[in-house]
């Protein structure tokens, strides 16, 4: 066999061919150092004199289904310049790894189409390996993407496992790259990223989160000129649970039978939106017996109703007007909890009509969380958090 083969086939180089040998149903060839080609490790340089050397195999693309074995008597040398006495590098195959370059590219090829147990089982190797090369590879691709042309971020938190395990996941909202995932949920958890930012230079114009004030703080110590847009869907749920958290006292509070009765089992029909109410299902005339029953639980549904409008406005001073008068009314309407409620709102009023500036949600990155989700289920769960990470940075918005 040419060496010119095993330079196209394997991507060996500068190596020459001794002998090929057929085992246990596989193909092993056997290569040696090229001793002109010998240099040292360290500075370079080709005044070397040779100093033992160790067996070893490395694994490399199989052949017609059959496992491929490179057996190399690795050479050591002194080198007569810097006086180092070190293993010759290997110009196929990564320091301290058992496979070659081109078996692990075809690994990564494989594992665009296939399971990490799929794969080992394909090439026969074991799961660890097939998981140290992805691993490998998510890390030097994805863990220190460019930050220098963000504009927009999404920053938002996500439930991984029990036991209140969070991860921060940061979105560029242009490009709908996972920039960064950070352990847990607070603001500690970002302060790497601030850091990476920093250095990158980037001119960030705005980021949009929840309602988190640790979120909040963290963004104007280490971003104070950009603006913070609160994202419309968590308002409305703030509001959806303040909604749902009356009508359970109210429920808890009715003195009769008939009270009780007009309000139990219909916390999802006040959570809908009055169009996609079910008319064959009687849901609006259930919803609006209960609503006739009980004036605190009405004022509540209309306010709600309203309060979807909010973002729908044309412009910034109709919907500055639109929230002053939507936080008036909540609050003159005497209920404990719409007026916490409401002096919330009033305390975000500038991020929440920021949105009017910037037109950004964290939407973008709810769909990239559930993606997040989709893959540790189907993974059935990550031991290693770390790999967890990479495979959540190579997600894309889209």
């Amino acid at each position: 066999m040419s060496t010119s083969l095993l330079y196209h086939a394997f991507g060996v180089r500068g190596y020459i061919y001794e002998a090929t040998e057929y085992q246990q149903g596989g193909i092993l060839f056997r290569i040696r150092h090229n001793h002109k080609h010998l240099r040292c490790p360290v500075c370079n340089c080709r005044r070397v004199v040779r100093r033992g050397c160790v067996e070893r195999e490395f694994r490399t693309v199989p052949i017609g289904g059959k496992p491929v074995v490179l057996r190399l008597r690795v050479q050591r040398v002194l080198c007569l310049e810097c006086g180092a006495l070190r293993q010759v590098h290997l110009g196929f195959a990564e320091p301290r790894r058992s496979y070659t370059r081109s078996f692990e590219r075809y690994v990564l090829a494989l594992s665009q189409r296939m399971t990490i147990l799929d794969v080992s089982r394909h090439l026969g190797v074991s799961w660890d390996i097939i998981k140290e090369i992805q691993k490998r590879y998510l890390t030097r691709r994805f863990s220190r993407p460019r930050l220098k042309d963000i504009q927009y971020l999404g920053i938002d938190e996500i439930a991984v496992r029990k036991g209140h395990k969070y991860l921060t996941v940061v979105l560029d909202m242009k490009s709908g790259a996972v920039v960064f995932v950070g352990d847990g949920k607070g603001a500690e958890s970002l302060l790497p990223f601030w850091r990476r930012l920093r250095r990158s230079g980037a001119q960030v114009k705005a980021v949009a989160i929840d309602l988190s004030p640790a979120y909040t703080s963290a963004i104007m110590a280490h971003l104070p000129e950009a603006a913070i847009v609160y994202d419309h869907f968590h308002v409305v749920k703030l509001f959806n649970d303040t909604l749902s958290n009356l009508r359970r006292e109210i429920q808890r509070q009715a003195v009769t039978k008939e009270g009780k009765r007009a309000v139990k089992g219909i916390r999802w029909l006040l959570l809908k939106r009055s169009e996609n109410l079910d008319e064959t299902k009687n849901e609006r005339q259930r919803l609006q017996t209960a609503l006739e029953l009980n004036a605190p639980l009405a004022t509540g549904y209309y306010l709600k109703e309203d309060l979807g409008q909010l973002w729908k406005q044309p412009n910034k001073g109709i919907a500055t007007r639109f929230l002053d008068g939507w936080i008036e009314r909540a609050l003159s309407a005497n209920i404990p909890l719409i007026t916490t409620f409401a002096r919330t709102l009033k305390r975000h009023r500038q991020g929440i009509l920021a949105y009017y500036d910037y037109r950004i949600t964290t939407g973008p990155l709810e769909g990239i969380n559930n993606k997040i989700k989709t893959l540790k289920r189907q993974a059935y769960g990550y031991r290693d958090i770390d790999f967890f990470n990479g495979c959540s940075r190579k997600l894309r918005r889209g």
